[in-house]
C-alpha cells in the first residue's frame, strides 16, 4: 500500500508508465482527475484551472491577486459564485492532493505531488528524464504526430511545467534529491522502468 508521485520532463513518457504501473499494482491513476476536483471546490469550469495552471507564476500575478479582495470579487463574480487564481490554485492543489495520497493505493501525475506530499508516510517519488531528441521522438510515435508538432508540444509542455513550479517558489524539481528514484528514460525501456518502480514499492 502506497503512493506514488511521477514527475517527469515533458515526453518522458511519465503518462505512459504511471498508467502501466497502476495496471500492474492495481493503484488508481490519477490525472486529469485532479483538474475537475480543483474545478468543483473552485466552483469554476475545469477550462479556467487549467488556463489557471498554464500562466506563468511572478510578481506581476501575484500583485493582482493582492489587489482582489475576497469581498471585492465576491461584487465582482456574484456571491456563490467561483473565482480562482493562483493563490487559490496552489491551495486548492495541496487539498486534493492530500485527499486523493490520503486514500492510498494511488499514481498521482505531476503538478508537484512530490513537494506537497515530501514527508508523506508511504509515498514514493519517482522523475523520469531523457534527452530533448528522444521525447521528441516518443511523442511522434506515441501519439502518432509529425516531428515539428512533436517539437512544438515538448516545448510547451517544458514552459508548462515551469510555470507550474514558479507558483510553489520551486525552480529544483529536476534535482534528484527530491525522489526515490530517477529514471532516464533514453537509458531503459518503459518496461524496466515499470520492473524498477514496482520493486521499489513492493520491497
Amino acid at each position: 500500500m502506497a503512493v506514488i508521485t511521477i514527475s517527469r520532463q515533458f515526453g518522458a513518457g511519465g503518462k505512459t508508465l504511471g498508467q502501466m504501473i497502476a495496471e500492474e499494482l492495481d493503484y488508481r491513476f490519477v490525472d486529469d482527475t485532479i483538474i475537475q476536483e480543483i474545478s468543483r471546490r473552485a466552483k469554476v469550469s475545469t477550462d479556467w484551472v487549467k488556463s489557471t495552471e498554464k500562466t506563468a507564476g511572478g510578481t506581476l500575478s501575484k500583485w493582482l491577486t493582492g489587489l482582489l479582495s475576497r469581498d471585492y470579487i465576491d461584487r465582482i463574480v456574484g456571491e456563490g459564485k467561483g473565482y480562482i487564481d493562483e493563490e487559490i490554485y496552489v491551495d486548492l492543489l495541496r487539498e486534493v492532493i492530500t485527499k486523493f495520497a490520503e486514500e492510498d493505493n494511488v499514481v498521482l501525475m505531476g503538478r508537484g505531488g512530490q513537494y506537497i506530499l515530501a514527508d508523506f508516510e508511504g509515498a514514493y517519488h519517482i522523475l523520469l528524464s531523457a534527452d530533448r531528441k528522444d521525447r521528441i521522438r516518443f511523442m511522434e510515435e506515441s501519439y502518432n504526430i509529425s516531428h515539428a508538432r512533436a517539437v512544438n508540444i515538448v516545448a510547451e509542455g517544458e514552459r508548462r511545467r515551469a510555470s507550474l513550479y514558479r507558483k510553489f517558489g520551486k525552480d529544483d524539481y529536476n534535482q534528484s534529491h527530491l525522489y526515490h528514484l530517477t529514471l532516464n528514460m533514453s537509458k531503459i525501456s518503459l518496461d524496466h522502468a515499470l520492473k524498477l518502480v514496482c520493486l521499489l514499492v513492493r520491497r
